[in-house]
């Protein structure tokens, strides 16, 4: 083939592929947009008289489909209606954008606010919807091809407007679920929390222990203590092992909780075992904030709770130190004093007041071989050991304060007296000038 020739042929070949490419770029060039809005309107607007039938359809693959839209608590009536109405909204939303946007979105989010009341799963809810826009899509389709088949072909360019739709009411619904959810939680917990003040306030109805038990999950007649907790601590205690299994009121500056305890037969003092194992759970680990914890006597029923309170707050202030836990038994006499302050500040000006002339340093020695003597059954000897001192130097303290005072440590009256008049002036120096 002479050379000259093949720049003609390559020419020609040249120009016939650049027809070719011109002819695939006519074929493929998206429609008019409005040309294609207006066979989706047009088909939508056909739909609307076939609305019971698509309802149909999407009811018979969520029933098929969803454990849950099958369940014994789904009116069906009720979810036909409700499909009926969502479809209504949503199919005319494709006919008139602007005008139907506000009220689709609204029955979207109203589906999804009720599907949480009733329970049922967000999965479930968000699937339903997904099932609902492919019925809605396959139905366009099927509607175009009727009226004309390029009319369907000219519907696959909004199928991406379609199912963005889709995926935003799927987006509202779900919000308004989960909304919903934590509105219900809070009303839960409110309900819960006036529940819980009711029976430590000693308010709680007769009529309304059913509804109490039932949403605390407690025996109307079983055996609780009423436990107490102040400082910054207690917010920890609250999460951890033993606070896990109490019904808790938290306040400032105190939570209250309510401690059912585990009764065993043949107690000698009812409930008093449970209520040692509760106080060893409660004692706070290492590492936990400052906290001192009150404990009630058990007591019967639901309806002792508010009386076992107000003696679970004065067994906290009769605590003696941070970390302890304080059994209202054990510590009576602190617990009577704190009932009466003023009380407790005449004895303890009446008993202690002479000290005051001393120094301090002097009068804290004073104090403190008066109080271990007494810890330690009057004994100088096994006071001395403790204090690291000798048995005479005791001695001489305690003769000291007989001197200063006109008091006689024989006196079993003036003992008991001297004894109440220190546990006052720990539990009340916190609102009084020390002695």
């Amino acid at each position: 083939m002479p050379l000259s020739t093949r720049p003609r042929e390559v020419a020609v070949t040249t120009r016939d592929h650049r027809v070719d490419r011109n002819d695939r770029r006519e074929a493929t060039r998206p429609p008019d947009r409005a040309q294609t809005l207006l066979v989706l309107r047009r088909s939508a607007r056909l739909l609307l008289h076939r609305l019971p039938h698509l309802t149909d359809r999407v009811v018979a693959l969520l029933r098929e489909q969803e454990p849950s839209y099958r369940g014994p608590g789904v009116d069906t009536e009720a979810l036909w209606q409700e499909v009926h109405r969502s479809l209504r909204h949503n199919v005319g939303c494709l006919i008139d954008p602007r005008g139907m946007r506000e009220s689709a979105r609204h029955c979207s989010r109203r589906i999804g606010s009720d599907r949480a009341r009733q329970g049922l799963p967000l999965d479930a809810l968000q699937h339903a919807f997904r099932l609902g826009g492919g019925v809605v899509w396959e139905e366009l389709l099927d509607t175009a091809a009727r009226q004309d088949p390029e009319s369907m072909r000219l519907l696959v360019h909004v199928a991406g407007d379609v199912w963005n739709f889709v995926d935003e009411h799927c987006s509202l619904a779900a919000e308004a679920y989960r909304r919903a959810e934590r509105e219900m939680a809070w009303r839960r917990e409110n309900r819960i929390r006036l529940m819980t003040e009711a029976l430590l306030h000693g308010t709680v109805r007769v009529a309304d222990l059913p509804d109490v038990v039932e949403a605390l999950g407690l025996s109307e007649d079983g055996r609780y203590a009423v436990v107490a907790v102040g400082g910054p601590g207690r917010a920890a205690l609250r999460t951890g092992p033993a606070g896990d299994r109490l019904v808790w009121n938290p306040g400032d500056p105190v939570d209250l909780a309510i401690a059912p305890l585990e009764e065993e037969p043949g107690e000698p003092r009812e409930g008093e075992r449970g209520l040692e194992r509760l106080a060893r759970d409660l004692t706070p680990g290492p590492g936990l904030p400052p906290v001192r914890i009150g404990v009630s006597p058990p007591v019967r029923g639901l309806v002792g709770l508010g009386e076992a309170r107000s003696l679970a707050e004065k067994a906290l202030q009769a605590c003696p130190a941070d970390g302890e836990v304080a059994l209202l038994g054990d510590h009576l006499a602190a617990a009577l004093l704190v009932s009466s302050p003023d009380l407790g500040a005449v004895l303890t000006e009446r008993v202690l007041g002479p000290l005051r002339r001393l120094d301090p340093g002097d009068r804290e020695i004073l104090l403190d071989t008066l109080a271990t003597w007494l810890e330690c059954d009057a004994s100088a000897q096994r006071t001395g050991e403790r204090l690291s001192c000798h048995r005479n130097t005791v001695l001489n303290r305690l003769r000291r304060y007989e001197k200063l005072t006109g008091r006689s440590l024989g006196s079993p009256g003036e003992t008991a007296e001297l004894s109440l008049a220190l546990t006052a002036r720990r539990v009340l120096e916190g609102g009084r000038p020390a002695i």
